[in-house]
């Protein structure tokens, strides 16, 4: 749980220099769609080592949840820049503390990509990576506000529609944090993931990012599959999350290979 205020400046890091496999990327459509769930639903998925990063709202503890759509753009490995892929991708992420270094990360259940490339990691590294296909429909006015935000995804494992517009440019109200920079900051930075291998196996991931600019959105319909068949949020409460952040296009660097823990 979030004790007093979450500052970027603590937060935010200088980019570790990337080399070799790691992954550079633009990442456009970006979104953050999040619900708040009653912890009991994720009981028992994750090792000891974690524990889930609850806040208080309306006098409950709840944990927090984020279905994260947007387009690769410019997708490129740090020592073959000139190797450029573009794929629809939705990622899904619980928020967590690793008890071990007190760090904020989140448990990471898993990704749908619109690319024959999922196959390389999925294989690999036995990464929860799944196919699927990911179509955008977007229209922005000339400030970048989203008109028309509209995504659907075609898979077995994770489908989804959703759809949203931007709203006007003032802070989010972010339920269970004591100021606006502390829910970005919760929502928006966390640097490293946990996650069940398809093997059962611990792994974990890194990526960097500076401050992203989001903004504010309003939900207009929601249908994430996975959420509802997992029982984490259903369909009914899909249409009510706790916040939608949204931004136009932004830059992560992703380090490669992930690591195995045990």
């Amino acid at each position: 749980m979030p004790e007093g205020a979450l500052r970027f400046d603590h937060a935010l890091t200088e980019r570790p220099p990337p080399a070799g496999i790691d992954v550079l990327c633009k990442l456009q459509h970006f979104a953050i769609i999040t619900y708040a769930f009653d912890p009991a639903r994720f009981a028992g998925v994750m090792p000891p080592r974690f524990r889930l990063d609850t806040v208080t709202i309306d006098g409950r503890q709840r944990a927090l949840l984020s279905v994260v759509p947007f387009v690769d753009v410019d997708f490129t490995l740090a020592a073959r820049p000139f190797l450029k892929f573009r794929m629809g991708q939705t990622n899904y992420r619980i928020y967590i503390i690793d008890t071990l270094t007190g760090e904020r990360c989140v448990w990471f259940i898993g990704t749908t990509l619109d690319s024959w490339t999922r196959v390389v990691p999925y294989r690999l590294w036995n990464l929860p990576w799944y196919g699927g296909k990911v179509r955008f429909d977007c229209e922005q006015d000339a400030d970048g506000r989203y008109l028309r935000y509209q995504m659907v995804t075609r898979a077995d494992w994770a489908p989804a529609t959703m759809s949203l517009v931007g709203v006007p440019d003032v802070d989010p109200s972010l339920a269970g944090f004591c100021d606006p920079e502390s829910g970005l900051v919760y929502l928006t930075h966390p640097l490293r993931g946990y996650y069940h291998r398809r093997d059962g196996r611990l792994g974990t991931y890194h990526v960097w990012h500076a401050r992203l600019k989001v903004a504010p959105a309003r939900l207009l319909h929601a249908d994430f599959g996975l959420l509802d068949r997992l029982g984490l949020v259903t369909r009914e409460e899909q249409q009510h999350p706790h916040s939608v952040l949204v931004e136009p296009l932004n830059e992560f660097t992703i380090y490669l290979p992930p690591r195995v823990l045990d």
